[in-house]
């Protein structure tokens, strides 16, 4: 378990807790929750699922897909995923745009790190707080947030401690 983060990014969180055991039992719920949205996605390659929680409150979820009205295959006949595919914190992040909440000092969950592209959407949108559970192959993304001041924790094992 890798934890990245200042004091000054996680007393901001709106979503964390003061007890440490509890914080990881809600941390790795939230997580399982994430896998069970990116069983979701119809991408071959790889299924991404994503989970927005403030306040102790599930905003968004999200998983990779086409936009809405659009065929469900992800990858073109050679295998190669077709440039318009959403990756699945852009969905929840665009569910919570099209509601009545506010994503600036939520938690976002992610079964994978953000690639470059979602990591600055991620802090545009305020999100002050990310926990996932693999490595993107391009850690830029990862280290953007960093540099920005997130809280990041990697979770590898979802058991509960």
């Amino acid at each position: 378990m890798c934890y990245h983060a200042t004091f000054a990014s996680m007393q901001e969180d709106s979503t964390t807790y003061s007890d440490p055991e509890k914080q990881d039992r809600y941390d790795r719920a939230y997580l399982r929750l994430a896998k069970e949205w990116a069983k979701l996605s119809h991408c071959k390659r790889k299924q991404v699922g994503a989970v927005i929680v403030k306040d102790s409150t599930i905003i968004a979820d999200g998983y990779n897909g086409t936009p809405t009205g659009f065929e469900n295959e992800c990858e073109d006949y050679h295998g190669e995923t077709k440039w318009y595919v959403l990756h699945a914190e852009a969905n929840a992040i665009l569910k919570v745009a099209r509601s009545s909440n506010k994503v600036n000092g939520a938690t976002l969950y992610l079964t994978n790190s953000p690639c470059k592209d979602c990591s600055k959407l991620v802090l545009q949108a305020g999100i002050k707080r990310l926990v996932y559970i693999d490595k993107y192959k391009d850690t830029s993304g990862i280290d953007f947030l960093e540099k920005a001041g997130l809280a990041i924790k990697q979770i590898n094992d979802l058991n509960e401690k």
